[in-house]
């Protein structure tokens, strides 16, 4: 069954031999145009083309920025650095981190605030605050030059003096509505 085509197109010498007529190509160009008309789809491809480039414009520039613009790990902010605490030293310090922290947690929930009482709660949590920021403080302290005496005896006597001014709010709390108290006694 399989023939040989070289074979085939002998026995067909008309295939070869015939020649179109005079302006076939140019005819059939014109019916292929009326029946595929070339549509301008280059206004649309332009536009995405500039779309394209604005974008990996874009994101060059964003990459090339965190790149370029990228800082070493002492130039970082603090809050991306990673800062010791007690716990990261000892498993001792970590008790006593622990128990100063959980007591704290514990007397700020403990505490409840009134109208008449809120200026003096406000004025406990301002210095608490500010406890807090030197808390932080001495742990970069401790992160950058290591465990020492001198700042690990801080950082314990800053949760003490934490943990000391909330037991002094609690107590002023406790006056001021005692006082509150015997004061709306003797006005009825």
């Amino acid at each position: 069954m399989a023939q040989d085509i070289r074979k085939l197109f002998e026995d067909e010498p008309k295939v070869f031999k015939d020649k179109m007529p005079k302006g076939h190509e140019a005819r059939f160009l014109k019916k292929l145009d009326k029946e595929f008309p070339e549509k301008s789809n280059r206004s649309l491809f332009t536009f995405l083309n500039i779309a394209a480039s604005v974008v990996l414009l874009i994101g060059f520039s964003f990459g090339a920025y965190l790149f370029i613009g990228s800082e070493t790990e002492d130039e970082l902010p603090v809050e991306t650095v990673v800062r010791k605490s007690l716990g990261d030293i000892s498993p001792q310090f970590k008790k006593v981190e622990d128990y100063y922290l959980a007591n704290i947690n514990l007397e700020l929930s403990k505490i409840k605030v009134t109208p008449e009482s809120k200026e003096l709660f406000e004025g406990y949590l301002l210095r608490l605050d500010e406890l807090n920021k030197e808390y932080t403080r001495l742990e970069e302290e401790l992160t950058q030059s290591g465990p020492n005496e001198q700042t690990v005896n801080a950082l314990i006597d800053n949760l003490k003096l934490r943990l000391n001014l909330l037991y002094r709010l609690r107590e002023k709390l406790s006056e001021l509505n005692e006082s509150n108290n015997k004061f709306e006694e003797v006005q009825t």
